[in-house]
């Protein structure tokens, strides 16, 4: 089942870009296939960023909750659900995110590990430079500074009192270092094709981030 829905299908489209539309680099044939699979996934990728970013705007509401029913775990929950049901969030689409982009993650990394060492493929460089069957890293670092960079734009903007508290701290440390740190440890020992493929989804993402925040800046105003 997995070889038959992704495996194949992803390796048969990136072999299809490669050998007619991106020139025989593979680096160009991993963005194109990137951007495809992003598309494909959009409605997915925008609704669960959208919920995730509304989340973050109102962990001041979150905070406050969780502060008056401390005492009573049931009424905070039912108090939770309701602030999420009022701002139309589905506090799980974080987790439906993760198990869409798990399986196509294994797909790419064996794609990228398995299908690169077939002789489908006439080289393996990126614009004549670099070797994606190799470590890169100047890619691994553009990777995590796209990650650290989508954080920033998730975090809400600074409220008129000024007061930072611990969990404020807690929150922005998992979003500017705890994602840029993992993307940072998973791709430094893996081929540079993955960090590519890495890099350009998180470019997608801000772009998609920058559109989302304009979205929620005009329905606030």
């Amino acid at each position: 089942m997995f070889n038959k829905f992704l495996y194949q299908p992803i390796l048969g489209v990136l072999v299809f870009i490669y050998n007619n539309i991106a020139f025989h680099d593979l680096g160009l044939s991993i963005i194109l296939l990137t951007v495809f699979i992003r598309l494909i996934l959009l409605p997915f990728f925008y609704q669960g960023a959208k919920a995730q970013t509304k989340i973050q705007r109102l962990q001041p509401l979150v905070k406050k909750i969780q502060e008056d029913h401390k005492n009573n775990k049931e009424k905070q929950t039912h108090a939770l659900l309701d602030l999420y049901k009022e701002h139309k969030i589905n506090p799980f689409s974080s987790i439906l995110l993760l198990v869409i982009q798990l399986p196509i993650l294994i797909a790419l990394y064996r794609v990228f590990l398995t299908g690169l060492s077939s002789s489908v493929f006439i080289n393996y460089n990126f614009l004549g430079v670099i070797d994606l069957n190799q470590k890169s890293f100047l890619i691994t670092i553009l990777a995590v500074l796209a990650q650290y960079f989508q954080g920033r734009m998730m975090l809400p903007k600074k409220s008129g009192t000024g007061q930072t508290t611990g969990a404020d701290k807690t929150n922005k440390a998992m979003l500017l270092y705890l994602g840029p740190a993992l993307t940072l440890i998973v791709l430094f020992n893996l081929p540079s094709a993955l960090g590519l493929y890495w890099f350009v989804s998180s470019l997608f993402s801000l772009v998609q981030q920058f559109f989302i925040n304009k979205n929620l800046e005009k329905h606030a105003q």
